[in-house]
């Protein structure tokens, strides 16, 4: 069952999983995939965090713990979700060492109420850099304006680096400058460039949703002609400015210098529109050098019944710009498309975390602890 993921892996891509919870690293599920499913990575997200330990009690041990030792809310938070990550890092580290470095990594979330706050966005990232202490760590931070300047900050300190939350051509080019910047800083400071690491999470499915409902809302059958051709038009771009800014002088001195390029890595790739195909958005963009992060049930469908095109994403670049020439003659406006998409991401993210917040001050409570949501300790903004 397994042969479309090898095909896959052979092709370019690495699979990566996008979750992670306590139950998957106890009971080896997390490492099954690993050894059985070509699986090189794992993503998080705060609403993964939330998933995770709502209505687990693998949590529980720890909870009580934390209760009392009258930890606040945001720090529990940062114990319970570093943990996981550390393990899943140390589940990875073979991975790891055996792709010298390229994959075997896992990511995990700056406060995403940060977003536009850059020295508080540095701030946690170091945190978190130093509190799961693995070379295979990717510390996320969305693609916010006001993050470009955290992510060079980071890259520049040796943080390695996976930015989230990316929808626009236009911000993806602003990154890749974020990227090049943070590592020239990073090599005038005397680091050594091969240890750090970056991807740029490009978001596919939401890309969809967002234009199709303005499809349906315009009607006829140019629209529906255009129907879930956005995404992966978008997306195709994306990899054909990534090969333009490898072509690049600047680049290739890094890369002189011992820099890897930040690799794109393909999110939301499950469906959400069920008239699709549920592996359309990891087969149609096959290239080399991607990451493509899944949740198991796409992971599952691909290995299925997933068909690994013969042709590469290379081949399609003027069919992609022809896509969004056709949806802008017919009136959908991508930049407020992927204005709204970006603004959405980092609201939603907000808000599982506040929810997870409230659910872990609860449980803290509940354990004993008599500190309220949002004393000190807790990263909670007004």
């Amino acid at each position: 069952m397994t042969d479309t993921l090898a095909r896959l892996a052979a092709s370019g891509v690495s699979a990566w999983l996008d979750d992670l919870s306590r139950q998957r690293l106890a009971d080896g599920s997390l490492a099954r995939l690993v050894r059985d499913r070509h699986v090189v990575g794992v993503t998080t997200n705060p609403t993964i965090f939330a998933h995770a330990i709502e209505g687990s009690d693998s949590y529980d041990e720890q909870l009580t713990d934390l209760s009392l030792r009258e930890v606040g809310v945001g720090e529990a938070l940062r114990a319970l979700t570093t943990l996981d990550v550390r393990w899943a890092c140390d589940v990875l580290r073979p991975v790891y060492e055996a792709t010298g470095g390229v994959d075997g990594r896992v990511s995990i979330e700056v406060d995403p109420r940060l977003a536009h706050d850059e020295a508080r966005t540095v701030a946690e990232a170091r945190a978190l850099w130093w509190l799961v202490d693995r070379p295979n760590l990717f510390v996320k931070i969305p693609a916010a304006k006001q993050g470009l300047g955290a992510i060079s900050a980071c890259l520049a300190e040796g943080i390695s680096i996976n930015v989230t939350l990316l929808f626009s051509l236009d911000r993806y080019d602003q990154v890749m400058e974020a990227f090049l910047t943070g590592m020239e800083r990073a090599r005038e400071a005397g680091r050594d460039l091969s240890g750090i690491a970056s991807v740029a999470s490009f978001f596919v499915s939401r890309v969809d949703t967002e234009i199709d409902r303005r499809l349906d809302r315009m009607g006829g059958d140019q629209a529906a002609a255009l129907r879930g051709q956005g995404a992966t038009a978008n997306a195709r771009i994306a990899y054909e400015h990534y090969e333009q800014m490898l072509a690049t002088e600047r680049w290739k001195r890094l890369e002189r210098a011992g820099a890897r390029p930040q690799r794109l890595l393909w999110a939301s790739t499950g469906v959400k529109d069920p008239a699709y195909d549920d592996t359309r958005y990891v087969v149609e963009l096959v290239a080399p050098d991607v990451v493509s992060t899944m949740p198991e049930a796409t992971l599952n469908a691909v290995a299925d019944h997933g068909v690994v095109p013969a042709s590469g994403i290379r081949d399609t670049y003027g069919q992609a710009h022809q896509v969004l020439e056709e949806l802008a003659a017919l009136g959908i406006d991508y930049t407020d498309v992927v204005r709204v998409l970006e603004d959405q991401g980092v609201e939603r993210f907000e808000a599982s975390w506040d929810e997870l917040a409230g659910k872990l001050s609860d449980s803290l409570r509940a354990s004993g602890t008599s500190q309220p949501h949002g004393t000190q300790g807790s990263t909670e903004h007004t």
